[in-house]
């Protein structure tokens, strides 16, 4: 399976002067645990990470420390998310007839993870990674007026990775291109051409890092994982 991790942006809410997936977390970046997940994934075989180049030598010292065995390529980002995984599209392999897309910053995601939403993709032609959403949403106006409240039964988060079969989401990204559509994931492209997507039983942990906040509890959660691993004495 083939994957490509979107890691173009800057930390503008995290308040950082650079693309926060560089930023560490338990002395390791961002990206860095990222990375580790997929290269722990069985079924991934090769990861493009799309990013800016002038995140380039950052990364490539990050790729030589953890000396994966899987094959890496650096793609240039675009000025937007949608941009830059239409870039990645361009750059996968002629052989890939499936994709995974999953954010840098979801560094917590884990490779069981990768590897249900890799087996899923291959039985549909899009899928996302999901949690059904358990508090009580409310729709607000400009005024800040609660206009309704839809069945959270019927609400999930979205997550990544995302799952797609490569051929149909280059067609979505040429159409959103084509009517100039602005989307924030790639299932919105799916949707707006129609195209079935599936969900995908996401993990409560697999939270995005975009604030100092979410650095703190991405720690929290590394440090419990860590420590469940360590050897015991008696």
């Amino acid at each position: 399976m083939y994957l490509l991790i979107p890691a173009a942006g800057i930390g503008t809410r995290m308040g950082s002067d650079r693309n926060k997936l560089l930023l560490k977390v338990l002395a390791q970046p961002i990206i860095a645990w990222t990375l580790l997940a997929a290269q722990a994934a069985r079924e991934i075989d090769w990861i493009g990470i799309i990013s800016q180049p002038s995140d380039w030598p950052d990364l490539k010292a990050i790729l030589a420390d953890l000396n994966l065995t899987k094959p890496v390529e650096l793609i240039a980002g675009g000025a937007t998310r949608q941009e830059s995984v239409y870039n990645g599209l361009q750059a996968l392999p002629a052989a890939a007839e499936q994709v995974l897309i999953h954010d840098g910053a979801r560094c917590l995601a884990t490779p069981d993870l990768l590897n249900a939403c890799a087996t899923a993709i291959r039985d549909c032609p899009g899928l996302i990674a999901a949690v059904a959403v358990k508090d009580t949403i409310k729709v607000v106006d400009e005024n800040g007026i609660i206009q309704s409240t839809p069945d959270r039964r019927q609400l999930w988060a979205a997550q990544t990775p995302q799952g797609f079969n490569v051929k149909l989401l280059k067609q979505c990204h040429a159409e959103g291109v084509r009517q100039n559509w602005q989307v924030t994931d790639d299932a919105a492209l799916f949707e707006k051409c129609g195209i079935e997507v599936r969900i995908v039983q996401g993990e409560e942990t697999n939270l995005k890092v975009t604030t100092p906040q979410d650095l703190a509890i991405a720690e929290f959660i590394l440090n419990s994982r860590t420590s469940r691993h360590l050897p015991t004495h008696s």
